[in-house]
């Protein structure tokens, strides 16, 4: 699995634009960067992988609201309602700029609003479309997320000093008349920088700053819950449902923080295989040790018998044998039968009896099932089972065919 993360320009983007880009199969280590169109982007691949838009900081503006009762992230209204609280906000007319509310906005309560401008993302999505590089994810540069950090970024003769962090996400100029525009920041709060702006964030913000590279920082946005296309831009239900289940297995699979995860997993799939392995040869033992004790009782009781293949039927046929030879009743007997049926049928008698060795047949007891009934449970009592066929009724020792 791999995954691309694409750094958007603040301007329009084209066919022909020059993009900087990473390559990771974990979201945080870069396999590959470097910079090029974007139909020869390299595609994301395996399961879990997603191409990530990060759109820069200078493309989007921060406004925080507060969500009136009965509007949330799923609501038809939302869009009408951004519109109404940020209409005095905004530089443009508010169809010309696109919305994205944060993850986990809810009705009543504060939120963040990234506002950006809706040709110059559509335009962006239709690019990566038109290379076949369907877009997953839109995630920004920096959100007004975690603790806060200071940025400088860009080429020495283009850079930006750039502060995020939960209270928001303020850009501008790397230079001395920025400095009094920053936030109180806290006491060691850290600073990165590129490596192009490192010397200049030195000199003017008195600090050591560490380096980051662009790739590094692409990962690092792609890390965040967010996500800009929503509204128009938005994949269906199923579709968006299908890239975050991709994406949630991808990183299941691969993330070093899922490791201990992966072990339990795979440890406990273990222990279950050789339980079950276990079980089953307990089982087959116990079934082994049965088959031996009636091959036992068959060999003891009649020493007769040498080859024992089917030790029930021998068993039955040497009693049956036995019986014979003794003059023992038997239950199958027809004496035995017509005995438990004459006491069953209260006075009536049979007009025809047939007898094959295992089933008595007698016709003229009963001539419908309500007068056979009593006869049929009564044998069943006995150990015998019976039905009526027409006027004949059938009578067979239980277990018999």
């Amino acid at each position: 699995m791999s995954s691309l993360f694409v750094l958007l320009p603040a301007s329009r983007i084209g066919a022909q634009t020059e993009l900087p880009y990473a390559v990771s199969a974990d979201g945080r280590t870069v396999a590959r960067q470097g910079v090029t169109q974007a139909a020869l982007l390299p595609p994301a691949s395996g399961a879990g992988g997603q191409v990530v838009l990060v759109a820069p900081a200078a493309a989007l503006s921060w406004h925080r609201v507060e969500l009136p009762k009965g509007v949330g992230p799923r609501s038809p209204r939302l869009r009408a309602v951004l519109e109404g609280l940020l209409e005095d906000r905004l530089l443009d007319e508010p169809d010309q700029v696109h919305f994205a509310i944060a993850p986990g906005a809810a009705a009543e309560s504060a939120a963040w609003v990234a506002v950006c401008d809706r040709s110059w993302l559509r335009e962006a999505l239709q690019v990566f479309e038109s290379a076949q590089r369907p877009v997953s994810r839109v995630v920004p540069e920096f959100a007004p997320e975690g603790s806060p950090a200071v940025y400088a970024l860009g080429e020495a003769d283009a850079t930006q000093l750039v502060c995020a962090g939960e209270e928001g996400v303020l850009v501008l100029p790397l230079a001395a008349a920025s400095l009094p525009l920053l936030p109180s920041l806290p006491e060691g709060t850290p600073v990165y920088a590129e490596p192009a702006a490192a010397a200049q964030a030195e000199q003017l913000l008195q600090h050591t700053p560490r380096i980051v590279g662009t790739a590094d920082r692409l990962l690092l946005a792609g890390r965040t819950g967010w996500d800009l296309a929503q509204f128009e831009f938005s994949s269906s239900g199923r579709q968006r449902a299908l890239k975050k289940l991709s994406a949630g297995w991808g990183d299941l699979l691969r993330a070093p923080q899922w490791r201990p995860a992966r072990w339990g997993t795979a440890l406990l799939v273990l222990v279950q295989l050789v339980g079950l392995n276990a079980w089953a040869w307990k089982e087959r033992s116990s079934l082994a040790d049965k088959r031996q004790a009636v091959r036992s009782v068959l060999t003891q009781t009649f020493p007769n018998v040498r080859a024992v293949v089917d030790p029930p039927v021998q068993m039955d046929r040497e009693v049956a044998a036995l019986r014979q030879l003794t003059g023992a009743p038997s239950g199958r007997d027809l004496e035995t039968v017509l005995g438990v049926v004459a006491n069953l049928a209260q006075g009536r008698s049979a007009t025809g009896i047939d007898y094959n060795g295992s089933e008595v047949r007698l016709r003229g007891l009963a001539a419908n099932e309500n007068e056979a009934r009593p006869i049929v449970q009564g044998l069943r009592t006995q150990g015998y089972s019976a039905s009526l066929q027409g006027d004949t009724l059938v009578v067979r020792a239980e277990g018999q065919p």
